[in-house]
């Protein structure tokens, strides 16, 4: 019997492709996230569905959707699933892993040269036709050559942001679960705890899953342990950060600069984020990338179509689900 898919946000053209050649495929009509009425309305008679982050599946609304017998995240990040509730229901999961680790990294190296020469904010002086020529003292910043990077989660994004330091003599510290000792013998990387991390680290890089145990991994006390000439970066999930705190911390300049791609209430932002100077926004493009877009598109639809065919995917969330 043919497959109904659903894909809750239209995709790179390959994915959506590559579905119709096995099946019926259905595309969210709206450029926005579908609501949970809307993702049931639209889902209950799919045999498979392409989700993405923003999509809350909940086993309230896999209870309402019987049909379903798949789920491929377009993401690498799947903390929107309840792959136990999926697992029990013996509806496979699966995720997008490697194929952005390095459109994702090189984001955070844009961030943290960003941040640290004050780009966005020259970028607005000019363009708001207030400079007047070159001054010894207009828009210092702070060099990265030389500095000590503190990667917070070593895996594969966190380990080549470590890598492209190379280019800049950095000093690589890390903190995380265990040790990662392929990044200490390629690195000189020393892993410390948290608390030493964010007292030695000039810059320091957010690339944790969201768990129950890393929200608000960095708050209050973790800032006063930062240096007050350190720069913050999180290209991996928002609330892995207490925004409130974190605007008191820049405000106060308790510490000097950050740089954020994702945020604690997506895509809302915490009222005087945006007001403050010392701090570049981005909307969530860390694997915006032509070429990475493709290639999450493709192994997105291609796990779909494994599940369909009884195939456990390559980068299965739940393998118990096939015995």
């Amino acid at each position: 019997m043919p497959k109904h898919f659903l894909i809750t946000r239209r995709i790179p053209a390959c994915g959506i492709e590559h579905l119709e050649k096995h099946g019926k495929v259905t595309v969210n009509p709206h450029d926005r996230a579908l609501t949970q009425d809307e993702l049931i309305t639209l889902g209950h008679e799919c045999d498979g569905w392409l989700t993405m982050l923003t999509d809350a599946v909940s086993d309230s609304i896999l209870e309402k959707c019987p049909k379903l017998r798949g789920i491929s995240n377009y993401a690498v990040g799947y903390n929107n699933i309840d792959v136990a509730a999926c697992t029990r229901r013996k509806i496979a999961a699966s995720n997008t892993p490697d194929v952005l680790t390095d459109a994702t990294a090189e984001l955070t190296w844009a961030l943290i040269l960003a941040t640290s020469r004050r780009v966005v904010e020259a970028d607005g002086y000019v363009r708001r036709g207030l400079w007047h020529g070159w001054s010894p003292l207009e828009f210092l910043g702070s060099a990265v050559t030389g500095k000590t990077l503190g990667i917070i989660g070593t895996g594969r994004i966190g380990c080549r942001v470590a890598e492209m330091a190379r280019g800049f003599n950095m000093r690589i510290v890390y903190s995380g679960r265990r040790d990662n000792p392929a990044l200490e013998q390629a690195m000189a990387a020393r892993r410390m705890e948290l608390a030493e991390l964010l007292n030695a680290a000039d810059i320091v890089s957010l690339h944790l899953p969201l768990t129950p145990g890393t929200r608000h991994i960095l708050g209050p006390s973790e800032f006063e342990q930062m240096k007050p000439t350190a720069i913050l970066i999180n290209t991996g999930r928002g609330p892995l950060i207490d925004e409130t705190a974190l605007i008191a911390a820049l405000r106060s300049r308790r510490i000097a600069a950050a740089g954020l791609d994702v945020f604690e209430y997506e895509p809302q932002l915490t009222p005087g984020l945006v007001e403050l100077p010392n701090v570049v926004v981005l909307p969530h493009i860390g694997s915006a990338t032509v070429e990475t877009r493709n290639k999450m598109a493709m192994m997105a639809a291609e796990s779909l179509t494994d599940m369909m065919n009884g195939r456990r995917p390559p980068h299965c969330l739940n393998p118990e689900v096939y015995g």
